[in-house]
Parts: structure tokens; C-alpha cells; sequence
């Protein structure tokens, strides 16, 4: 079967596209910008990318036409699709239909984490000999690829609740059917289709709606909003972790920065987790990945020993680089507390080191200045901020950020932002780089600026 897809760089799609080649399909693919990782993984696979929305790539007619949600009515290429009479359908959907129906999936959802933590519960489940397959929205470095086939039952996929396609305005997550379900938290976003919180409880709540009795939910004790998404009702045993309250997971001795730590799981210590990952956040991650594996049948103990070598995902505080004593990561961080948490596991690592904040507000969220108020104290343990504020940007940057007074810096361009960084960056400094995008290549930009310096 030859199956086009459209939004084909995204990492859901691309995802998508690897797996129905591995299952011996004909797959290409179109998109509107085209840039790594993604992009890179696509052409390795020899799948055939089409840039741009020409309905020509239409002749002759592929068998299915996938169509990603950041497609709307009105695209060239979603008209003809619709005018023709094309055989289409959804990602989800195609992967509900195509590969789920027969296996064990353990789905992570939430608002932030959803990619670090499918990505450590693939490594334990893949460290512990069940070879799973897996769909997730970045690229775990243990893998070096965001989505595999994988052998029967287990299939870990990411769990996200942004709308399903521009004729399926459900959540993402109701098409998966999981038997393992991770709630990681949750958090108001994705403005641009949810009017408020109660709106996306109500899409996770379908989410819970759909775990078996026999299945497992694995959430944190103590999120209020979660909570209440219970309260809704609940048929399916629901196991707790905790990074510093009393729950079923919980952490025990740990390092400040949480690059070393013990795992405590029922009143019992079964293993330290010591890796190159910092951050609260991520210990929290850690116990969720270890109950899911557990509920699949990975002992605690051989789910400590995979994290240990779990290597983390790109463009989740990714070393791009280091120059004459400059560090700079790539951060996928793009909602407050996101950026927040990131930059707290940097500022208890590097202690007193001088930490640089280069942020992209790129979301639809973001750039309509829904958090934009809460930005200041997300940015608080940033020595310094260069913030670009691109043309699309509906809120006074400077006004917002201004309670960080010289501590921030706003560019309309990336050319001025790139050469303020190299020349105020210094020996010693940590440059932390977050977006949910390409951000004009600014990492390599930065970097190559630096060495010229030198």
C-alpha cells in the first residue's frame, strides 16, 4: 500500500511513517518546513519528502492520505484530497487501526515530561529483553530514532492531548486504548484549542475512560488538577510516585542536583539511579518510567539499572557543544513551568556558574501571551535572558519581562541575538538554548560565532 503523509515532519508523523515502512509499506510524505531531526531520520530511511502543499504529489493517487493536525480546510493539498474522494485518515487513527489492536500499550501523558518518560520507559522495557515498540515525540538517544514496530505485546507510545486531525477534534490519546497509563500532571495549555483547564481535565478524563480494570494508572500524588480528573471517575487501580511527599514510588537520598538518587518503591530502597540527567523533574520521570515497566512485568531493580544508562533525548537539555569553555544545551522547553523546572536542575548543577537563557516563545500559547506574566519567575534562575520576539508575537515582550530589569535582553532578530551571546557569553558559562522548534538554527549559529571569537 502506498501511503502518503501530510505534516510529515512532526514527530508524531515522521514517527508514523517509520513504522508503516517497517510494516512494508509505500510511504511519502509532505510538509511545509523541512528540519532535523526529523528530517534527517526520514531521508536516512529513504522515505521520499515533498516540500510544500502541491496537490500534483497527488498523481498518481496514493492508496491512504495521512493527514496531520496542523492541516486545516483550505490547505491546497487537504482540498484535493477532499475533492477527489482520497481514501484518509488520521495519525492516531492509523496507528489505532494499523499496529495497537493487538498489543500492550503504555501511554504517557501530561502536560510536561511526556517524551523524556516514554523514552526511559522504552530503555527499561528494551534493557530488560522485551524489544518494545515505541512512538514518541523526540528522540531517545539510547535508540536514535523516535518510533520502531517492535516486537509483541508492549508498545510505548507518548500520549499527547493536543486534537486528533481537522475532522476529529478529540484528544490524540482516546484513539490508544492503553493497559498502562502514566498521568505525569497537568497544566493549562494549548490555548489555541482549549478555551480553559476544565476543558483538557475533560479530554484526560475520556483518557481514563478507556483503561481497562486490569490495567494500571500510574500518577503523582499531590496534583490537584489530576485529582480532580479522578474524582470524575476512576475504574482502574491508580499506583502514586512522589519526588518529595509519602507515595508508592518515591525518592530516597539524592543529590542536589538529581544526578544521583535512591528509588524507594513500598517502603523498600531497590536500587541508586546515577546518570548525566539533572532536575527534579526528571526524578519524577524516572518513578513514573519504573511503576509502568513494573506493571509490564520489569522488576524495579533491572528498571534502575537500564536508567542508569538511559543517555536522554534529543533536544532535552542536549550538549550541542562546547567552545573555549562555553556550554551550550538544546532545551525543548516552551511553557513556564517547563522552563522553570529546566532551569532549576541547570542552576543546582553548575552552583554559582553564570547561566545564559536564550528562549524562543514559539507555541501557540506562548506567542499569544497567555503565560506571558509568569515568565519572569520562570526565567529567575537565568543570570541573563535574550528573549527573540518574532513578528507573530501578540504581547509587548519588553513590558512583560521588564520586572527582570538588565537582566533581560528582547531581539526581533536572530542575527543581533546570536552576536550577544558570543560576545557576552564567557568562560565558565552555561548558554541554555529552549524552543519547540528550529529557531532559525541559532544553536549552531551561536557556536560557530563563539569559535570565530577565538
Amino acid at each position: 500500500m502506498h501511503i502518503h503523509i501530510l505534516g510529515i515532519c512532526g514527530t508524531f508523523m515522521g514517527g508514523v511513517a517509520r513504522i508503516a515502512q517497517a510494516l512494508g509499506h509505500k510511504v511519502t510524505g509532505a510538509d511545509a518546513n523541512v528540519y532535523p531531526p526529523m528530517s534527517t531520520q526520514l531521508e536516512e530511511a529513504g522515505i521520499v519528502l515533498t516540500e510544500g502543499w502541491d496537490p500534483d504529489q497527488l498523481d498518481p493517487a496514493p492508496d491512504m492520505v495521512v493527514i496531520g493536525n496542523a492541516l486545516s480546510r483550505g490547505n491546497p493539498l487537504v482540498e484535493a484530497v477532499l475533492a477527489r474522494g482520497l481514501p484518509y485518515t488520521s495519525g492516531p487513527q492509523w496507528l489505532a487501526d494499523n499496529l495497537l489492536r493487538d498489543r500492550w500499550v503504555l501511554a504517557v501523558a501530561g502536560t510536561h515530561g511526556k517524551t523524556t518518560t516514554a523514552s526511559m520507559l522504552a530503555w527499561i522495557l528494551e534493557h530488560a529483553g522485551l524489544a518494545p515498540g515505541f512512538l514518541i515525540g523526540g528522540v531517545p538517544r539510547n535508540f536514535d530514532r523516535s518510533a520502531r514496530a517492535g516486537d509483541l505485546p508492549f508498545f510505548v507510545v507518548e500520549a499527547d492531548e493536543y486534537d486528533t486531525a481537522f475532522f476529529d477534534k478529540r484528544s490524540k490519546f482516546v484513539h490508544y486504548r492503553p493497559r498502562t497509563c502514566v498521568l505525569g500532571n497537568l497544566e493549562f495549555d494549548h490555548a489555541d484549542i482549549f478555551d480553559d483547564l476544565a476543558q483538557i481535565q475533560r479530554q484526560f478524563h475520556h483518557l481514563v475512560r478507556t483503561v481497562p480494570g486490569n490495567g494500571r494508572l500510574v500518577v503523582p500524588a499531590g496534583d490537584g488538577n489530576l485529582e480532580q480528573v479522578l474524582r470524575m471517575g476512576c475504574w482502574t487501580p491508580v499506583e502514586r510516585f512522589s519526588v518529595e511527599g509519602e507515595a508508592a514510588w518515591r525518592i530516597g537520598e539524592a543529590s542536589a542536583d538529581g544526578s544521583r538518587f535512591q528509588v524507594v518503591c513500598e517502603g523498600e530502597t531497590v536500587g541508586e539511579i546515577r546518570w548525566e540527567l539533572t532536575g527534579r523533574h526528571n526524578m519524577a520521570n524516572a518513578l513514573a518510567a519504573l511503576a509502568a515497566a513494573r506493571h509490564a512485568g520489569v522488576p524495579p531493580l533491572v528498571g534502575v539499572e537500564a536508567l542508569c544508562r538511559f543517555q536522554g533525548v534529543k533536544r532535552r537539555m542536549e550538549l550541542r557543544g562546547e567552545v573555549a569553555g562555553v556550554r551550550l544545551y538544546d532545551d525543548f522547553a516552551h511553557h513556564p513551568t517547563a522552563i522553570a523546572t529546566t532551569l532549576s536542575g541547570v542552576r543546582a548543577r553548575v552552583g554559582d556558574g553564570r547561566i545564559i537563557a536564550v528562549l524562543e516563545p514559539r507555541s501557540n500559547t506562548m506567542r499569544a501571551g497567555v503565560h506571558a506574566d509568569a515568565l519572569p519567575r520562570a526565567l529567575a534562575a537565568a543570570d541573563e535572558v535574550l528573549l527573540y520576539a518574532p513578528p507573530e508575537l501578540r504581547w509587548d515582550a519588553d513590558r512583560a519581562l521588564a520586572p527582570l530589569g538588565g537582566r533581560c535582553k528582547v531581539f526581533r532578530e536572530t542575527g543581533p541575538l546570536v552576536e550577544a551571546v558570543a560576545r557576552e557569553a564567557a568562560e565558565g558559562d552555561t548558554v541554555v538554548v529552549m524552543s519547540n522548534g528550529g529557531f532559525e538554527n541559532v544553536h549552531a549559529r551561536i557556536l560557530e560565532a563563539l569559535e570565530a571569537r577565538t
